[in-house]
């Protein structure tokens, strides 16, 4: 049952509330100052402090409620504060909502509008508790991994990528190929560098070639070599294979190999054995092979543009890297991992940074800090410097109400202030809790009666 600290010196607000909450099937704690209060918080789990502005009846000017929210802050930073005041001292609470309390309720109140800030403010609560130990637990599992595997100094937060980059460490040391598939700049390089890092060959030679760059006709030279007199002016020379011999070969952009550097290379993996260009000398290798792609292969497959053999000598694994956008508790991550020490977000850019859709990915959001670094005018990154081209928040633009990781995202970084939430958000508290309710934020009295 989740509890409510009410510190009021009046008697009879405190038995008003404590019929009110108790009635939502709340445990209500009453004390009639800051001393009794904060001995309660040490004592007790609170959810929510409920405190007048005054506790002395000679005393009206709220400097014991803002003594007391300072300690409470202080003390206990992630218990939500609900100021009641009177009308004298609303700019002293808006002050406070300023400094982090979560929200104001003037005197005399309005039974349901306190009752949903209450309901809102516990919800939150408990979703941010819950958030911070997944959260633990994620970072948790993501330094168990790193300390057992190499993980390249890849930066993730999301769950998405913790499952990948397992899946990685775990494909690894087994000797099949793997294919990587993934919007272009969506990190699959770094998942290769992961799996050969941590592979059974991995003092071996490591040769990245990116087919994409590669003019059609050189390909199947650069991969398999050349022998002397296979053209004009041709001079032996080995491949890629040849050089990744006992260790690992990285093929990028697989989709634009021409059709006879397919047949070759399903060759290879079938029994390692090829020849150069020009030459009747068949050699034998023994290479791991990875490769990527950021081409739909089951279509190509369907127009002939890829054989469908090789496709499945390849995908033995596959490993499919999900877009930025599609991972969004990475970008900011990410964007502090390319600033660096010397560098820091504002609280907008931060905000910027995770709304835009990033289309190029990783990519483009290393390029786009690179220029804000050069672009700022000083150490901290603003959303002018990050160039990103966002529709501004127009009142036409906010007729779509903001969606459920935007709120959450908002209410985890203003440290679940409600009011200042609502504020980076452009919308009331009162909007904001609506756009709650909405997304389907429990009421925690039927919780507490169904329990």
């Amino acid at each position: 049952m989740r509890s409510v600290l009410v510190i009021d010196d009046n008697h009879a607000v405190c038995t008003a509330l404590d019929v009110l909450l108790s009635l939502q099937g709340l445990r209500v704690l009453t004390t009639s100052g800051p001393g009794p209060g904060l001995a309660v918080l040490e004592r007790e789990s609170v959810d929510l402090v409920i405190q007048d502005m005054n506790f002395r009846r000679d005393l009206t000017s709220g400097e014991e409620g803002v003594a007391l929210f300072h300690k409470i802050k202080q003390r206990f930073p992630d218990v939500p504060v609900v100021l009641l005041t009177a009308w004298t001292h609303l700019e002293t609470a808006v002050q406070l909502v300023k400094a982090g309390a979560s929200d104001y309720v003037a005197k005399p109140w309005d039974d349901a509008r306190l009752l949903t800030t209450v309901r809102n403010l516990l919800q939150l609560r408990s979703a941010l508790v819950e958030s911070a130990a997944l959260k633990s637990g994620r970072l948790a599992a993501r330094d168990a991994l790193a300390r057992k595997y190499d993980l390249r100094g890849i930066v993730y937060q999301s769950d998405a990528m913790h499952a990948l980059v397992s899946m990685a460490t775990q494909v690894a040391a087994a000797e099949v190929p793997v294919l990587i598939t993934g919007p272009n700049g969506s990190g699959k390089e770094i998942l290769a560098d992961i799996i050969q890092a941590n592979s059974s060959c991995r003092t071996g030679p490591f040769i990245k070639v990116n087919a994409g760059a590669l003019p059609p006709d050189l390909i199947e030279s650069e991969l398999f070599g050349v022998d002397s007199g296979a053209f004009t002016g041709a001079r032996a020379r080995p491949g890629r294979f040849e050089a990744a011999n006992g260790g690992t070969l990285f093929l990028d952009e697989i989709a634009n190999l021409p059709p006879t550097g397919q047949a070759k290379l399903l060759r290879v993996l079938q029994t390692g054995e090829f020849e150069r260009l020009g030459s009747n000398e068949t050699r034998r290798v023994r290479v791991r092979v990875l490769s990527a792609t950021n081409t739909d292969l089951a279509q190509a497959i369907r127009d002939g543009r890829f054989r469908e053999d090789l496709f499945y000598r390849l995908n033995v694994i596959e490993l499919k890297l999900p877009p930025l956008a599609e991972r969004r508790e990475d970008i900011v991550p990410l964007a502090r991992h390319f600033l660096g020490p010397d560098f820091d977000l504002d609280p907008q850019a931060d905000s910027a940074l995770t709304a835009y859709g990033w289309p190029g990915n990783v990519r483009e959001l290393s390029n786009s800090i690179q220029r804000a670094m050069l672009l700022a005018e000083n150490k901290v990154i603003g959303v002018s410097a990050l160039g990103l081209k966002i529709v501004a928040p127009a009142a036409d633009a906010r007729a779509s109400e903001p969606d459920r990781f935007e709120i959450e995202h908002a209410l985890t970084r203003t440290g679940g202030i409600v009011a200042h939430a609502a504020r980076e958000l452009g919308l009331s508290r009162q909007a904001l809790y609506r756009r709650m309710d909405k997304l389907g934020l429990r009421d925690p009295a039927q919780e507490a009666r169904q329990e």
